[in-house]
């Protein structure tokens, strides 16, 4: 038994002091870790279909032309930009449970849209608008994770997080895969369209499950399934937070841009995110599909070991970064990685090479992980800086994206990619740069803090000796 406990505390942290604590914990994992995966995982699902749908039979069903395709990708995350942190600060002031839940059934609807559509610059309009709702998603998320668990028992809380994401691309080439075989031409319809209805049919539910058993933050909530002691401890065992969820204020800039937090995690997230470039631009997919060797299941099959690869990573090094509270050390760990898969790229001594450092690129998923828990326990103390700082980190990250993945990573330079193979190094270069600068000014604050409560000690210790002495000198006399 003492085994098993240890290795429970190794892969899952220490147990909670408290029977009270340990059932709360329970219940968190059963419904809000649920809820927020099943909705990421639905969010991939509704947003990866496009890719799949593209090398399917929608190209030349739809008559796609040239960067098309990028083209929709870009006008989708301007969509996602212009969302992030207006989500976020609505977060502030709408209940969680009511919110995200009506934005599954709006980016739902747009999703079956989708699938009867008949020309690309419908699915321009379309994605753009799906876009926005789905922003609320993925640092909505994080803030409610980062609302409810303990630093050491966030890492691996948004590691499963993340992972359900990546989890819905795979799920989405199976489909895909799936849906073409069996359905292609059902009820005269093409796969590719019955993708998006089948989609659609998986997201409703999911909403309806946040509906009725999302309990908003830990100050607001009204959740049935947790009693009165509970949402107590659910207070009582986080940091103190200063600034509480809703306080807003004209000063709410000036305790943003204040602190070094939004600058260095906004380009910490930038560099990251743009290394996952061969990935969440389907390179794999399209490189795949331009060599006419492989059928189209095996197209759509073949690329799901990429999210497999980000799954299993972004599980270890979410454990690792909460075993050892050093998540500088992923940062440094995946500016390799994003190194070595675009100096592979960029002259492939074989077709095996180019596979490896493609399936390599997955790794870079990992980062979403970590980063974002780092910044999320670096921030407690103000829920409304909190909430911007992660809402910033995708703005600026997906604003780049857009004219990124243009630039290097547009269909027109497949099937070699040798600017975005360049692109990719200097992405990682940056990344590790910028880990190290962001170590070094956490390191600084909690210098800082130590020198800010020394006196206090000193102080009390100065005390205490005076009460010795006093009691000292009563017994003398």
């Amino acid at each position: 038994m003492f085994f098993f406990s240890k290795l429970r505390e190794i892969v899952w942290g220490k147990p909670a002091a408290t029977k009270t604590e340990r059932r709360l914990l329970v219940k968190l994992d059963a419904v809000i870790l649920t809820f927020c995966c099943l909705m990421y995982w639905v969010n991939y699902l509704d947003r990866m279909n496009l890719n799949n749908a593209y090398v399917s039979g929608m190209k030349g069903d739809l008559g796609f032309e040239g960067n098309q395709l990028n083209v929709i990708n870009t006008i989708f995350y301007g969509g996602y930009v212009l969302g992030q942190i207006p989500n976020n600060l609505a977060l502030q002031k709408l209940p969680p449970r009511i919110y995200f839940p009506s934005c599954m059934i709006a980016w739902g609807l747009l999703t079956l849209g989708t699938g009867f559509t008949h020309h690309p610059w419908e699915i321009m309009i379309l994605r753009f608008f799906q876009a926005i709702f789905e922003s609320s998603t993925f640092v909505g998320c994080h803030y409610i994770l980062g609302s409810w668990y303990k630093e050491e028992e966030l890492g691996k809380r948004t590691a499963i997080f993340t992972s359900s994401g990546l989890a819905g691309t795979m799920f989405s080439g199976f489909l895909q895969g799936g849906v073409h075989k069996s359905l292609n031409g059902a009820r005269g319809l093409p796969g590719w369209r019955w993708l998006f209805v089948i989609d659609f049919c998986i997201t409703i539910p999911v909403a309806i499950f946040g509906f009725f058993g999302f309990p908003d933050t830990p100050e607001s909530t009204h959740a049935w399934w947790l009693t009165e002691e509970e949402k107590q401890v659910a207070i009582s065992r986080l940091p103190k937070v200063e600034k509480h969820r809703g306080v807003l204020g004209r000063n709410l800039i000036a305790r943003v841009l204040g602190t070094w937090h939004w600058w260095g995690f906004v380009m910490l997230w930038i560099f990251a995110s743009n290394t996952e470039m061969f990935s969440t631009n389907a390179i794999m997919n399209l490189w795949l599909s331009s060599t006419g060797n492989y059928t189209v299941e095996q197209v759509n099959y073949i690329p799901t070991a990429v999210p497999a690869v980000g799954i299993f990573m972004t599980l270890l090094l979410g454990w690792y970064s909460d075993f050892t509270k050093r998540q500088w050390h992923v940062g440094i760990i995946l500016a390799f990685t994003a190194m070595i898969s675009g100096a592979i790229m960029l002259d492939p001594p074989s077709r095996g090479a180019k596979f490896f450092a493609l399936f390599l690129n997955g790794s870079q998923y990992a980062s979403q992980t970590v980063l974002f828990a780092w910044a999320n326990a670096m921030t407690r103390e103000d829920d409304a800086k909190r909430g911007v700082i992660l809402g910033g980190m995708n703005t600026f990250a997906i604003a780049v994206y857009m004219f990124w993945s243009i630039v290097f990573y547009s269909t027109t330079q497949g099937p070699d990619w040798r600017g975005g193979s360049i692109a990719m190094m200097c992405m990682g270069a940056a990344l590790f740069i910028t880990t190290i600068v962001v170590y070094f000014l956490q390191r600084r604050d909690k210098k800082i803090e130590v020198v800010d409560a020394a006196p206090e000690s000193v102080i009390s210790g100065d005390e205490e000796k005076g009460s010795h002495n006093t009691k000292a000198a009563v017994k003398a006399t």
